[in-house]
């Protein structure tokens, strides 16, 4: 793997790849200047939508380093590209050296995070071609210019924050990669950017598990467990360690991913028959036999060792047909080993692996769903195909495999919001006018002229950050129904099932993985006026409410990380025009479902469309991370402001927290 800092290999300190710099097209960091005119009106208030036949449907209840290979390995997958070296564009319009770290913001941040600089230096410009050693210079500049919050310690050893953290903080500079400028190659621009600036953990090799990495924890490429430290090889399907045995050195396997390319890989969950590496075409196209070596000669030292190895389990991403996703399915032992002949007629060694007891249930649970979808299988416990009624683009399961309760209170099912005749608009809204597909940079669109420019989604399904509004373009506006701009308006992307919990009720989850930033609902149900809804005697635990106190968190990209400027940051914190409250309680959606977590990995984020000539406000749920298959899904409920939790209310009684996590506030309400 060539030019990523701290993987497998050392920048050459007198080589620099010349098409690396002449590739590299500058972001679009400079805010669009929008024209004065044909601008609609702000957002003033919530329109009277009316109870709405279309979409709702009654529901009646039945009372989840080893060395770099020379050419591909025949016998090992080749799916994730290696990324390459790419530091910010500022490194090479500046490549000049640096004497020492520059002072850093004190200013508080948040575990992991990174401070920031606090000024960006102008240095005089250098040709390129007069610096042979640039490549070094720009290690150094990254080292002194950016605080990754992450401490040498840290990248040795990590944690379940830190893992979570720093897959996070990749994904959002992805995102942002594709969302401006070099899409295909996000994913190795981003992961050079990260590794060259130190953001990652569990760089120290070790064989049995790795800490903050959990069994069934699932990943959409090598270079996301390569970063936390589960795979460090993005080619190779074998990792190894050397240890001493005596005065002798020897390899030792750590994991292995198996592609479920090959006879016998991806069958069984309890046990695999995994291909060695090696026997590679040579420049004629004549494979050879295997030698026991490298990766080879670890599995074979591991079955002699008895050691446990790591098992990543890759099954085809529906969601792209090309890309994959890979599951982490544990320690695994080899029980044996031999040699057969392959497809190319030549020597290949096999090894069996057998999944070692009493770890939770991963990959089995991947091919369970597999069934069920198929229809090979009924799944268990189910009461209910589709508890929408075919209101959903996709049918909601009603399951329980715990006791004999046969579903949740009477409700009716509706797939959006519902307005009483009290909220009226004094100002129209104004939609777009383009035909086709709204595009990103087009500031005759109105939309994106909203949304600073940009697109705020990616393929028309994934977020790529929080913002204080997205504006989206509603069923008015006459861009086409399949507009990237129109995500919440066109249904579930996944299919969900509400289930009993073991001791919080209904709750919701997934059959399918579901991606960082991905959409998975909206919240749905009547929009209410607090003040009537507290005057009601009847305890509501069906209420979203804007009003309420959430904690912080950072989940959008770091402008430095993407040579954008800092001062340009896209805030966070949420800019509603006015509160909103709506209840769930007898007409709602899956969302209702959703349970609290004091650490959720669902979040919500206020969406406004044009409807009708009027704004409408929805608040949408997105993935706050990669969620594995039947993972619950759960959000931070927030809680009262001090002075409005004195009135004794019902809404704002506070409530045992029955999350279970570490973050855990003990109550909320």
């Amino acid at each position: 793997m060539e030019g990523v800092p701290g993987v497998n290999t050392v920048p050459n300190p007198n080589h620099y790849d010349k098409s690396i710099v002449l590739d590299v097209k500058p972001l679009r960091s400079l805010k669009p200047v929008f024209p004065n005119g044909n601008q609609g009106p702000p957002f003033v208030g919530c329109p009277p939508f009316g109870p709405s036949s279309s979409g709702s449907s009654p529901f009646f209840p039945f009372g989840t380093q080893q060395p770099t290979q020379d050419t591909p390995d025949l016998n090992q997958t080749q799916d994730t590209p290696t990324p390459s070296f790419v530091p910010p564009l500022r490194s090479y319009r500046t490549p000049t050296e640096t004497n020492g770290p520059s002072s850093s913001s004190g200013s508080k941040r948040g575990v992991g995070r990174p401070k920031g600089p606090s000024s960006v230096k102008k240095k005089e410009k250098k040709t390129v071609a007069n610096e042979p050693n640039l490549d070094v210079q720009v290690v150094k500049r990254f080292s002194s210019d950016f605080d990754s919050g992450i401490s040498p310690a840290e990248r040795e050893d990590g944690n379940a924050y830190l893992v979570s953290s720093v897959l996070m903080r990749y994904d959002a500079v992805r995102r942002r990669l594709s969302q401006v400028e070099f899409a295909k190659a996000a994913t190795s621009k981003a992961a050079g950017t990260l590794m060259s600036n130190g953001v990652r953990t569990n760089m120290k090799k070790r064989v049995g598990t790795v800490p903050g990495i959990e069994v069934g924890d699932i990943f959409f490429s090598r270079i996301e467990m390569c970063l936390v430290g589960l795979h460090m090889q993005t080619m190779a399907g074998i990792d190894y360690i050397t240890s001493k045995a005596g005065s002798d050195e020897e390899p030792l396997a750590t994991s292995i991913v198996a592609s479920g390319r090959y006879e016998g890989e991806a069958q069984d969950p309890e046990s695999l028959i995994y291909s060695g590496q090696g026997g590679n075409a040579d420049k004629n196209g004549q494979a050879s036999d295997q030698k026991l070596e490298r990766g080879n000669l670890a599995l074979e030292k591991s079955l002699r060792k008895g050691n446990g190895v790591r098992v990543i389990r890759g099954e085809e991403d529906a969601a792209t047909k090309t890309g994959k996703i890979y599951i982490y399915d544990g320690l695994y032992s080899i029980s044996e080993s031999w040699v057969e002949k392959g497809k190319s007629g030549c020597n290949t060694f096999k090894y069996k692996l057998v999944r070692l007891p009493g770890q939770p249930p991963a990959f089995g649970v991947w091919k369970s769903v597999q069934k069920w979808k198929e229809g090979l299988t009924t799944r268990p416990g189910l009461i209910l195909p589709d508890i929408t009624s075919g209101a959903e683009s996709k049918p909601v399961s009603l399951v329980n495999d715990v006791d004999e309760e046969k579903g949740p209170a009477y409700f009716t099912y509706i797939s959006s919001l519902k307005y009483s005749d009290s909220f009226k608009l004094t100002q129209p809204a104004i939609g777009c006018s383009c035909s086709g597909s709204c595009a990103p940079g087009n500031l005759n669109c109105s939309c994106i002229r909203k949304n600073d420019g940009d697109l705020p989604y990616l393929n028309g399904v994934m977020l790529v950050s929080r913002r204080p509004i997205i504006y989206e373009c509603g069923p008015t506006c006459p861009c086409h129904a399949s507009c990237k701009n129109k995500v919440i308006q066109t249904g579930l992307k996944s299919r969900l099932e509400v289930f009993k919990t073991g001791n919080r009720g209904w709750g919701l989850r997934s059959w399918d993985s579901i991606r960082a930033g991905s959409f998975i609902c909206e919240y749905a149900g009547e929009v209410k006026d607090k003040g009537n809804l507290r005057g009601n005697q009847e305890e509501d635990e069906y209420v979203f409410d804007t009003s309420r106190v959430f904690n912080s968190f950072k989940w959008n990209y770091e402008p430095e990380l993407v040579d954008e400027d800092p001062s340009d940051e896209v805030p966070e914190e949420f800019n509603l025009p006015s509160p909103l409250l709506i209840s769930a309680k007898k007409f709602g959606n899956v969302a209702r479902f959703m349970n609290h977590s004091c650490s959720p990995n669902v979040f919500w984020q206020p969406v406004i469309c044009e409807g009708n000539g009027e704004s409408v406000i929805h608040i949408a749920f997105f993935a706050m991370r990669h969620i594995p298959p039947m993972a619950e899904l759960t959000y931070d409920y927030g809680v009262s402001p001090t002075s409005e939790a004195r009135d004794g209310s019902l809404l704002h009684g506070q409530r045992t927290c029955l999350c279970g996590s570490e973050q855990c506030r003990g109550s909320f309400g």
